[in-house]
């Protein structure tokens, strides 16, 4: 009976040919958290990662309550481990097609293997994508910020300052002033609205007019924002608002493409994570791109739960097809 494949998952999964109740795309905060469910449900899960998390090179994951401050690395080496405990797999390797639709999808790694599963669960996260600002990828996760509420705390009453590469970040300004007194704007090329130099002015935030040449580093620390001019402005952090990308491009050839959105693009899910494609869910940063690491580990979670009910539901239709199909027989 096909539901006994969830009872197999327990003991892990039984040869590189096994149908693997659910394939989940990245290894971070999301597709460990659900792994983590899906194991504890008795369901064979195979999590394949690239080992490109977008918060590597940030010092600590804050917010998450009971692991405040835990470094990135720790967290995931962490929720690694505790996915093997329940006999889950995890393979260093990056998904480089999928196909397949509904109750079968085929996954092909850029090792050559393919491996099958009858759900999926992306869980792949974003890409910042970074303004070409000399320093700015030097310092990003340091003294380059993006997330009040990631790292607000650890620059609160430092000299801030927010630069203007998107129409997000004068937004971000407004965010951060809750933190620190100190907070300017490097207005670069933006042309400011009257209403937004009236909620400036209102928040005593100045503004700094000119281009943004570069940012000024000084044994790896970040010391100012160089204009055009050759001027240089002392800053203890900047702040940029980077366009927020779904790494989605895999899933175009079964029908999944990202919905744009002002701040970036996203794989869109109603409530529990199911997208459009059947048989397909989305969890953390790829369908929430605000989402902090307690938020995506939630959200995981939540998808993880659904997708079980959805197989459990699949697997008991198809029990009472075959018996109905035996009484039948019988009968007969």
């Amino acid at each position: 009976m096909a539901g006994n494949m969830g009872v197999a998952g327990n003991m892990g999964v039984a040869g590189k040919n096994a149908i693997r109740d659910v394939v989940i795309i990245g290894a971070g905060a999301a597709g460990l958290s659900a792994a983590l469910t899906l194991t504890r449900a008795r369901r064979s899960v195979t999590v394949v990662d690239a080992g490109e998390p977008r918060n590597a090179p940030a010092d600590g994951v804050h917010g998450l309550l009971g692991l405040e401050g835990i470094s990135p690395g720790a967290l995931l080496a962490r929720g690694r481990e505790e996915v093997r405990g329940y006999g889950g797999e995890l393979i260093d390797d990056e998904v480089v097609d999928v196909s397949g639709a509904d109750d079968g999808f085929t996954f092909t790694l850029r090792s050559g293997n393919m491996i099958r599963g009858r759900r999926l669960l992306i869980a792949t996260g974003l890409v910042d994508e970074l303004p070409e600002i000399p320093g700015v990828r030097e310092q990003w996760g340091h003294g380059v910020l993006h997330c009040p509420y990631c790292h607000g705390w650890e620059v609160r009453d430092s000299r801030i300052g927010v630069l203007v590469t998107t129409p997000m970040a004068v937004h971000k300004a407004f965010l951060f002033r809750q933190w620190s007194s100190q907070v300017t704007l490097f207005a670069g090329d933006h042309q400011l609205t009257e209403e937004e130099r009236t909620k400036l002015q209102a928040l005593d935030i100045p503004v700094v007019e000119g281009g943004i040449d570069s940012l000024e580093i000084i044994d790896d620390t970040l010391a100012g924002v160089r204009l055009d001019d050759g001027q240089v402005v002392a800053v203890d952090a900047a702040v940029v608002a980077t366009p927020m990308v779904a790494r989605a491009e895999l899933f175009a050839g079964i029908g999944l493409e990202p919905t744009a959105h002002p701040a970036g693009a996203f794989i869109d899910t109603e409530s529990f994570g199911q997208t459009s494609v059947p048989g397909v869910w989305a969890a953390g940063n790829a369908a929430d791109i605000g989402a902090q690491v307690s938020g995506a580990a939630a959200a995981g979670a939540l998808a993880a739960q659904h997708i079980n009910t959805d197989l459990i539901f699949k697997d008991l239709d198809q029990a009472v097809s075959d018996l109905t199909g035996d009484l039948a027989g019988r009968a007969s």
